[in-house]
């Protein structure tokens, strides 16, 4: 215990700095450079007498960079141009070769004027500008060539426009932050877009329960920052919250990274008000945690990418905001290492283990090399792989004593290679942007075929080591992601798209993650890129079942088109 104690004092938090509000931004606040604590470039004096400690809680790193913006952000403001100009993105794989339905109607001059009648000229958008954006998703994967897109701001205005495009046989598309990775949240081909953003208020919250009843359209990090002021914090937190919307959360039930601590939003959404494609509005929008009065409809759209109905309204229970926060990152010599790490964290932290996640020596050097300003937590090595922990309580003290028992078990047992505590809020937001930001520096680093997969946690990584294998030198293969959850963020970077490395990844990832019953889709949902994959994960009996419902509560099948189910049921072999 003394050798943790040399080292300083962990993480602490007043209640008007919490980390949950300051992850992406590690230059808020008071630099460390600056701070009395002997903090400086690198390795500096201070630091040189805990440097050769069996158990390294390294206190001395330079801040780590960031520019406070989410990437989407960045693309709509041309900071991503030259990647956008450098790199050929394609579709790959089936989704090219996907037809238009020829019985969806083509938008005309009277359709237009129906909108405007309902909406007011200015939310009916034809500026071609603002059309490119939302035709695009942030990948520059997928790119549709709608015509018109729509703001409504209440639900009333969403029922006319669906009830008027089922009765016009006009294809929509429901579009939130389009933050989304397969081509879900973009037209494929002319469909309208009806976007949420301006549906963003807040309806209700209740102090006492901590329930929150708010429209679809609210910006998850408004979300969390209202919440913050009421002493709550949201269940959902992904590195996209500067511009994802919840209503598009719910719609992909998003997972993120309080999902080990709080759940996935089957459990934290309480009701839902849902318009469908014949412009009925169904009023699910309770706030009770217990209602056992027939079938909880509300499943049936979370997680269903728009297209069984467009979340209009969403009631949420969210957890009061806990002011002891600690995150330290370490580093562990092998993936068998990690694996144990985590079952010694749920065993001896318990109810104050509140993320989990792992990334590999790959994902690392992308985020130095690529991110400006990030530094190695751990110089000089680069060690193999890297753990995220973060917890969460309500008392210091004990919160503190016990994760420094923990960290000596498991550095006397060998799990543990070298590690750091956060010793304050940058240093905290400095070790979050690390794993947050590897989504950026692997789109800044060429082109990237993404994989969002479920697997049993012992056999996740020996996925990564055969696709190594497979490709060789052609291709850099990166894994990260919830270890916690048993989730994998496969991504392979190469210089360019082409067809022989994809080739090479699909069907081949699929086909693995299906024979270790696993699920092609974690979080990130089917949209497009997956929609003709799911019988790798659900039997034709389960899909018929899904089309089924799909057909009864959209017959025209106007609503987000081509994505989630498959082009064809009855092919399948």
């Amino acid at each position: 215990m003394e050798k943790l104690r040399a080292t300083g004092r962990l993480l602490r938090y007043s209640p008007k700095a919490s980390i949950f509000d300051r992850r992406l931004c590690p230059n808020s606040g008071k630099s460390i450079h600056s701070s009395g604590s002997g903090y400086r470039n690198g390795l500096g004096k201070k630091c040189g007498d805990e440097i050769s400690r069996k158990w390294n809680v390294r206190t001395c790193f330079g801040l780590y960079g960031s520019q406070g913006r989410n990437l989407r952000d960045c693309m709509e403001s041309g900071v991503v141009e030259d990647m956008r100009r450098m790199q050929h993105r394609g579709f790959g794989s089936v989704e090219g070769k996907v037809q238009r339905d020829a019985s969806f109607s083509t938008l005309n001059s009277d359709d237009i004027s129906y909108f405007k009648g309902v909406l007011g000229e200015k939310n009916v958008v034809e500026d071609e500008d603002r059309l490119a954006i939302a035709n695009t998703d942030w990948m520059h994967k997928y790119r549709g060539s709608s015509k018109l897109l729509l703001q409504p701001r209440t639900t009333e205005e969403v029922s006319q426009i669906l009830k008027y495009c089922d009765s016009r046989s006009l294809a929509v598309v429901p579009q939130g932050g389009n933050t989304g990775l397969v081509g879900g949240s973009v037209p494929v081909f002319d469909e309208v877009v009806i976007n949420m953003s301006m549906m963003n208020k807040v309806i209700s919250f209740d102090k006492v329960s901590g329930i929150l009843v708010c429209e679809a359209g609210c910006i998850l990090e408004n979300l969390i920052t209202y919440l913050d002021n009421q002493g709550f914090i949201m269940p959902l937190d992904l590195g996209a919250k500067g511009s994802c919307q919840i209503g598009g959360n719910v719609s992909t039930n998003a997972g993120g990274l309080r999902l080990l601590r709080y759940g996935s939003l089957h459990g934290t959404v309480l009701g839902l008000e849902v318009v469908l494609a014949n412009g009925d509005v169904l009023d699910m929008l309770g706030t009770l945690r217990k209602d056992n009065t027939g079938y909880d409809l509300k499943h049936l759209f979370i997680g269903s990418e728009g297209s069984l109905g467009i979340v209009t309204k969403v009631s949420i229970l969210t957890p009061p905001k806990l002011f002891s926060v600690n995150v330290a990152f370490l580093a562990c010599q092998d993936y068998f290492s990690c694996q144990k790490l985590l079952v010694e964290a749920k065993r001896k932290l318990g109810e104050i283990l509140s993320a989990f996640e792992f990334l590999d020596s790959h994902a690392l050097d992308l985020v130095l090399n690529h991110l400006d300003g990030v530094r190695n937590p751990l110089p000089p090595t680069i060690h193999n792989f890297y753990v995220l922990i973060e917890t969460t309580g309500s008392n210091e003290t004990f919160d503190r004593e016990k994760l420094e028992a923990f960290l000596v078990h498991a550095m006397e047992g060998g799990l543990i290679s070298d590690g750091a505590i956060a010793q304050d809020i940058n240093q905290a937001s400095a070790f979050w942007y690390i794993r947050e930001g590897i989504p950026e520096a692997l789109m800044k680093a060429g082109a990237v075929y993404k994989y969002d997969l479920s697997l049993p946690v012992e056999k996740m990584y020996d996925l990564v080591d055969e696709m190594r294998t497979r490709l060789g030198d052609s291709a850099n293969v990166v894994g990260y992601g919830h270890l916690g959850d048993g989730n994998l963020h496969l991504n392979v970077s190469t210089p360019q798209y082409d067809d022989k490395t994809l080739a090479q990844i699909e069907p081949f990832v699929y086909e693995w993650t299906s024979v270790h019953r696993g699920s092609i889709s974690a979080e990130h949902g089917l949209g497009l890129m997956k929609a003709n994959k799911i019988f790798y994960s659900k039997p034709t009996a389960t899909v018929k079942v899904m089309a089924s419902i799909k057909k009864m509560l959209d017959p025209k099948g106007i609503l987000n088109p081509y994505k989630v189910l498959p082009h064809s049921i009855d092919s399948h072999n």
